[in-house]
C-alpha cells in the first residue's frame, strides 16, 4: 500500500458519524401521509442549522439502465410531489425522456435523517416551467442562458465568454426565455423517512402508495 493510499485511509477511518444528540422520532406519531411529515422534518433541519438542507440527490438511469446521479436544488413539495428543473436537453433530462422514473435523496446529518422518495418524473407544463424558470435569481437565469448543459466544453475561456453574454441579457432582459427550461414533479410511489440512533437502532418508516391513500411500514435498519 502507498503513503498516499494509507493516509487517505487514516483520515477516511478518522471521520465520525452524527457526534451530536439525535432526536427520538416515534414512527406512531407520524402522519398518514408523508408530505406534512417531509414539510416538518425539512423545517426542523432548518432550525438545527444544517447547511443546505435543501438539497437533494437525484438519480436516473440512461437508455442502456445504467444508474446516474448528481445533487441539485428541490424547488417546492406539494401534494404533486417533489419539484425539481433542468433543461431537457440535459443528461438528466435525456434520461428522464427515456426512462421517466427518478429517485430523490435527501440527508441531513444535523439530525442523523434522510428522507428517500421514489416514483415517476413528470414533466410540468410550459407555463409552469417558464414561471419557475423566472422565480430564481439573476445569476440561475443567467446560468440556464449560458449554453448547453452536459455537452462537452472546448476550453474554460469559452465558459467565461459565454457567462458574461448571459449574465449581460439575463440583467437586461429579466423576462429572456431558455426554451428547454423544464420543470419536473417526482410523483411519490415511495417515501422513507430515515432516523439514526447512536446505538445503531435506527428508525425507517417507509410510506407505501396504496391506490389513493397511503400504506405505513417499518423496514429493519
Amino acid at each position: 500500500m502507498s503513503d498516499a493510499q494509507k493516509d487517505f485511509r487514516d483520515l477516511l477511518h478518522a471521520q465520525r458519524v452524527w457526534d451530536v444528540p439525535l432526536p427520538r422520532f416515534d414512527p406512531s406519531s407520524a402522519p398518514a401521509a408523508p408530505l406534512p411529515l417531509f414539510h416538518a422534518w425539512f423545517a426542523e433541519a432548518v432550525a438545527a442549522g444544517q447547511t443546505e438542507p435543501h438539497t437533494m440527490t437525484l438519480a436516473t438511469a440512461d437508455t442502456e439502465g445504467r444508474p446516474d446521479v448528481r445533487t441539485l436544488v428541490l424547488h417546492d413539495a406539494d401534494e404533486r410531489g417533489w419539484h425539481f428543473a433542468t433543461h431537457a436537453t440535459s443528461a438528466k433530462g435525456r434520461q428522464l425522456a427515456a426512462r421517466p422514473y427518478a429517485a430523490l435523496g435527501f440527508y441531513w446529518p444535523a439530525q442523523g435523517r434522510q428522507v428517500r422518495v421514489r416514483g415517476a418524473a413528470v414533466p410540468a407544463g410550459r407555463e409552469e416551467s417558464r414561471a419557475d424558470l423566472h422565480a430564481r435569481s439573476t445569476g440561475a437565469l443567467a446560468a440556464a442562458l449560458t449554453g448547453s448543459q452536459s455537452e462537452v466544453l472546448g476550453s474554460q475561456e469559452e465558459l467565461v465568454r459565454a457567462s458574461e453574454a448571459a449574465w449581460d441579457r439575463a440583467r437586461a432582459e429579466p423576462d429572456a426565455e431558455a426554451e428547454t427550461w423544464t420543470r419536473y414533479v417526482v410523483e411519490p410511489r415511495e417515501v422513507e423517512f430515515f432516523q439514526g440512533d447512536g446505538r445503531r437502532r435506527h428508525v425507517r418508516l417507509r410510506y407505501r402508495r396504496d391506490g389513493a391513500a397511503w400504506t405505513r411500514e417499518l423496514l429493519w435498519p
